[in-house]
């Protein structure tokens, strides 16, 4: 092989390479019940007609990092993204295994589910230090959302300078106030959106190709 060949395959390797679409992990976090599953379930369903996992009124449902891979999104203007969506445990300080006796689960299931959520809040951190390349923190527009943010959380976010998209879920409610979540982050952009009805997630997805891109 001649050098001039040898020349022209390393150039067409590193054009390749150049212009190859960028795969980021998004990661969905955000307390419990905050409906980081249901709105996971909604992109993947959107865009690739899958699911990621089962949603329960039940707290911490998803007690495991669950990512579903190669999801295109494009936008109105014809920008696209490709990520890999990335669910998360409902991220919060102590997990009490009598949150789950509550709805009628065994004790000894409830203690078992306890465990493996707090497992699963340690993975979710892991992964947000480790592999994350951008956030969408989900907030529950129902609720105070200072009593809902994690410091921990937000300091890694900060720390890592990942951009991140503030949704404020359940807006089909009538006690939702996403103005309230808006006013509380007035440095990132908020989106107002219902995971399990769908309402502006156009939006949502407009802001994901441009943030994410």
């Amino acid at each position: 092989m001649t050098f001039l060949v040898r020349t022209k395959q390393k150039i067409s390797g590193l054009l390749k390479a150049l212009f190859r679409k960028r795969t980021c992990r998004i990661g969905i976090y955000g307390p419990p019940n905050a409906g980081k599953t249901t709105l996971a379930n909604r992109i993947v369903r959107d865009w690739v007609g899958d699911a990621v996992g089962p949603v329960s009124e039940v707290p911490h449902e998803t007690r495991r990092v669950r990512r579903k891979e190669n999801i295109t999104i494009t936008g109105q203007n014809g920008s696209s993204v490709t990520i890999d969506i990335v669910d998360t445990p409902g991220v919060t300080t102590k997990i009490d295994y009598n949150e789950f006796i509550e709805f009628g689960i065994e004790k000894e299931e409830a203690i078992k589910r306890a465990r493996e959520a707090t497992e699963g809040v340690a993975e979710a951190m892991h992964w947000l230090r480790e592999d994350i390349d951008g956030v969408i923190y989900m907030l529950d527009s129902t609720q105070d959302p200072f009593q809902q943010v994690n410091i921990m959380l937000v300091g890694i976010i900060e720390s890592r300078k990942l951009p991140v998209l503030i949704v404020a879920n359940k807006n089909d409610l009538p006690d939702a106030s996403p103005a309230r979540i808006k006013s509380a982050f007035p440095q990132h952009p908020v989106i107002s959106i219902s995971g399990l009805e769908g309402n502006n997630v156009e939006e949502l997805y407009e802001q994901m190709t441009r943030y994410f891109g």
